[in-house]
């Protein structure tokens, strides 16, 4: 059970009592809570302060359990409003609607960072219009509660979905019998000309901390990965998973999967990118990025359950394409905190550490804290800007300014290294 009722809040640790904590993990997440000065691991039967649950095991807690105020829970009650990829698709639908109407096409234009994506059954005669408008193209297809690259495939053709079509749901025979549904899907337009390295497709894993929505606050870290697939890319093996998913727990089943090399900080992918293409047009990816990160918010904070209890840690998969534009894939309500190599545990450690940190249940920060370690405040009730350096320093003057730093440790504009001149 939670703490018992206290009249402290903020302060309640300054005396130097511990702070209790049950996690549902055994990776990073616990190493991190098990070695944190002042933390101990609560008994199973006893009261905690922080928990790190898996999605269904919140629901007990908020259901059964009386919260006092101090006490923090690692999700909100509705955040699949944000990660289930169809209330994703929908809420951004909404918004890009609600921005058109209010503001114009144009300014709509910022939400154009998702593919065409219909819900099936449900929405399949718009599926099939949108088909038919585009022959062709190659479409993808996602359960919408599945995660690590499950009952995901490719299509050309509609006879490789019939199972989903709306009207198929009963039988025409006199008994009217009602066939099972089909398990839920999206379909997407699939990004068919993705950015390569090497010849391979890669997709970014961003983390994002949101510890409010009323008003909204979020911190984004500065480090991350870009996820390699293991083989070369090609269109002629549409069924072929370690070509098309980025998806680690696929394509470690890989037969010569190389975990050293399948992945890239994004710090270094930015140096990459920048050798390649300039500083200026890296800058103006990162700042789209920005924006994806804060739309994907905006759309769901009138209809996300506000708690000072919660926070949430999500993992943004993002897709750059040849074009240097960057895609939203989908948004995770738990990341993978398990750590394929060394550099991995390293990346996620400091991240967790400084989650952590930004949460500050010891009473260390005054409130007012830009960055907290790896993570730099990027909306706080509106958009937040960098004290320390001249807007022409940083970003695109077509692009907003904004308090993030994602691929940089330092804040100093990149210059790319020799040490990647070989990709060049």
């Amino acid at each position: 059970m939670p703490a018992q009722k206290s009249s402290q809040k903020i302060n309640k640790f300054a005396d130097g009592q511990p702070i209790r904590f049950r996690c549902a993990m055994q990776n990073t997440i616990y190493d991190v809570l098990k070695n944190r000065k002042g933390w101990v691991e609560a008994s199973s039967d006893g009261d905690w302060d922080f928990i790190w649950s898996d999605k269904c095991g919140i629901h007990e807690i908020y259901d059964n359990q009386y919260l006092d105020e101090h006490v923090k829970l690692n999700h909100f009650r509705n955040h699949y409003e944000l990660t289930r990829k169809n209330l994703m698709a929908k809420n951004l639908k909404r918004l890009k609607k609600h921005i058109e109407r209010e503001q114009g096409k144009m300014e709509a234009n910022s939400c154009d960072f998702f593919p065409a994506t219909f819900e099936l059954p449900g929405e399949y005669h718009m599926f099939v219009e949108e088909f038919k408008r585009n022959p062709g193209k190659l479409w993808i297809m996602k359960p919408i509660a599945k995660s690590q690259g499950k009952g995901i495939f490719l299509f050309k053709k509609l006879k490789d979905i019939t199972d989903w079509r709306k009207e198929d749901y009963y039988s025409v025979d006199d008994k009217k019998e009602e066939k099972e549904q089909p398990e839920a899907y999206i379909v997407q337009r699939y990004i068919d000309n993705p950015y390569l390295i090497n010849g391979r497709k890669f997709d970014l894993r961003v983390y994002v901390l949101v510890t409010s929505y009323t008003p909204m606050k979020a911190w984004l870290y500065r480090e991350g990965f870009a996820r390699l697939t293991n083989s070369r890319y090609n269109l002629n093996s549409i069924d072929d998973q370690f070509v098309h998913l980025t998806n680690v727990a696929i394509q470690k089943t890989a037969p010569d999967y190389d975990p050293e090399g399948s992945k890239w900080s994004i710090h270094q992918l930015r140096l990459y990118l920048t050798a390649k293409h300039g500083v200026q047009a890296v800058k103006d990816l990162f700042r789209l990025m920005d924006i994806i990160f804060i739309k994907s918010l905006q759309s769901v904070q009138r209809v996300m359950i506000n708690d000072k209890h919660c926070f949430e840690l999500y993992g943004y998969d993002i897709l750059i394409d040849a074009d240097l534009k960057p895609w939203l894939c989908e948004i995770n309500a738990s990341p993978s905190l398990t750590a394929s190599n060394q550099t991995d545990y390293n990346i996620k450690v400091a991240m967790l550490s400084d989650v952590l940190n930004v949460l500050d249940m010891e009473g260390r920060l005054t409130g007012k804290e830009k960055r907290v370690g790896g993570f730099d405040l990027m909306w706080n009730d509106g958009p937040v800007f960098p004290d320390d350096l001249p807007i022409n320093d940083f970003g695109s003057s077509l692009l907003p300014i904004s308090n993030t730093f994602l691929g940089l440790l330092l804040r100093v504009a990149i210059v790319a290294v020799a040490f990647f001149s070989f990709f060049l």
